[in-house]
């Protein structure tokens, strides 16, 4: 099958098999996140909680488009996704996945609440740290900085927002509230006794929001593992998209040129001039590569993974000049510029997609996943956050903020932590009801030092098998 020999056809199997498998651990890791408050509320049976919450996942999978899956495939660096060793490609995503599964099903093991995203974006970090020492590496390659400062900043803040969100719509709630409505939202629930039916469908609400923006979110990133493991063995048939005639981008190409000759070469430094150097080269070759597709619009299989090279750092280098001081650019242009990039209309059309067979797998490994091994993590979220029962309050206010917070960063293209947002709402809502001296100390303890050793731990876990594996391989 795709004309592999059948070593490497296995060790596809298996890398696919594994992302899929991180997809799985990811959906029973954080299904507590979504069906802890509809548990602990009475609002759901817990066998009829983590069904829905599996089949809103799979939805949110189905539905959510792929900006989040493209955010983790692009903090790798151009010369590690376009290596033309398939045994290197190999090497890199065996390690980040086995990374990532190891960490996630040790959190889950001890039910802390740990981030998936963050363990993922650990594991790439610690690939191209470990690739940047290869030789093949070109000079400062190793990690999309910019990419991942935009994740990093997404991953810090979305504890804090949580938890000041969290704060402030239960104190919201008091003001808003009339006495009778307040005493029953705040009130503990009743052991085996529903809560009323407006406050029920509140609660079922916002577990279906957080279900679905989960999937919405974290099931993008299974995608974009499984893209990577397609474009690093597979070039010929998935470094571009099928569906898009490389033909069509002809013209974004050209306005691209156009504007990229109007920017005065005498202003700018060694780097601007070195990357201005790459986007005319790369322009140049992937118009030549365009023209030699034949009438039906294919480009040659050993041409597709060159023309995704031009296109990534076209991509890459533009961005860098957009940002120079030194670089004299009108808005404008650089409206024109994003537009003619852009993954819907322009050049990136052709490298982030992904095809639909893998978005349902994806979509069916992470809601299967949910359905299994949420005890454990449920009883953390629903009894060890806060010394006092969930309140329907707490628990509404938490999945609302978890739910908005989530879909933001998926509209956005950002991976968010699902669980930070979810666990630290429900702190929130604990000091919100009865102060700071209503949260387990150990437990907001041991879910600290889970969210500080993630990162540290799932870098040196990927960088310490990259290098393995590239030693095996």
């Amino acid at each position: 099958m795709f004309g592999l020999e059948t070593d490497i056809f296995i060790l596809l199997f298996i890398c696919i098999l594994c992302a899929c498998a991180f997809e799985f651990v990811n959906g029973f890791h954080d299904t507590a996140n979504a069906v802890a408050t509809v548990i602990y509320t009475n609002s759901l049976k817990p066998t009829t909680a983590v069904v829905w919450s599996g089949f809103c996942n799979f939805l949110g999978v189905i539905l959510g488009g792929i900006a989040v899956a493209m955010g983790i495939v692009n903090l790798l660096p151009v010369e590690l996704l376009i290596d033309q060793n398939i045994y290197h490609s190999i090497a890199m995503v065996l390690a980040l996945l086995l990374s990532a599964i190891i960490w996630n099903f040790g959190t889950w093991y001890f039910g802390l609440p740990a981030s998936s995203s963050h363990t993922l974006i650990g594991s790439i970090l610690g690939v191209g740290l470990a690739f940047s020492m290869m030789p093949e590496a070109a000079d400062g390659a190793g990690v999309n900085w910019t990419k991942a400062t935009e994740i990093f900043a997404s991953l810090l803040l979305s504890p804090l927002v949580g938890f000041s969100l969290a704060v402030v719509l239960m104190f919201a709630l008091r003001r808003a509230l009339n006495k009778e409505a307040r005493e029953q939202v705040f009130s503990e629930p009743k052991k085996t006794q529903e809560p009323p039916t407006w406050i029920r469908a509140i609660l079922i609400l916002t577990c279906t929001g957080v279900s679905f923006f989960h999937g919405n979110n974290d099931g993008q990133k299974g995608v974009g593992l499984v893209m990577l493991i397609l474009i690093g063995v597979v070039p010929a048939y998935f470094s571009l998209n099928d569906q898009i005639d490389p033909r069509m981008v002809k013209d974004n190409l050209v306005a691209i040129e156009q504007v990229v000759n109007k920017i005065d070469t005498t202003l700018l430094g060694i780097d601007e001039k070195k990357r201005l150097a790459k986007v005319n080269g790369s322009t140049e070759d992937l118009l030549k590569v365009i023209a030699a597709a034949d009438s039906a619009g294919h480009i040659e299989p050993n041409a597709r993974l060159e023309a995704r090279r031009d296109i990534l750092v076209i991509n890459s280098s533009l961005k860098k000049l957009m940002d120079s001081e030194s670089v004299s650019m009108s808005d404008q242009d650089k409206k024109t510029i994003k537009e003619n990039m852009d993954e819907k209309k322009g050049l990136r059309r052709l490298t982030d997609y992904a095809p639909f067979w893998v978005v349902l797998m994806i979509s069916l490994s992470l809601g299967l996943g949910t359905m299994v091994g949420w005890k454990r993590i449920v009883v953390t979220v629903g009894e060890k956050i806060g010394k006092s029962h969930l309140t329907y309050a707490q628990g509404a206010s938490a999945e609302l903020v978890a739910s908005m917070g989530i879909g933001i960063a998926s509209g956005l293209g950002l991976p968010v932590s699902t669980t930070h947002m979810l666990s630290s709402g429900i702190a929130g809502t604990m000091v919100a009801s009865k102060g700071i001296k209503n949260l387990q100390a150990k437990t907001v303890r041991n879910i600290l030092m889970a969210w500080v050793l993630t990162l540290p731990v799932s870098i040196f876990l990927s960088f310490t098998l990259y290098v393995f594996f590239r030693w095996i391989f």
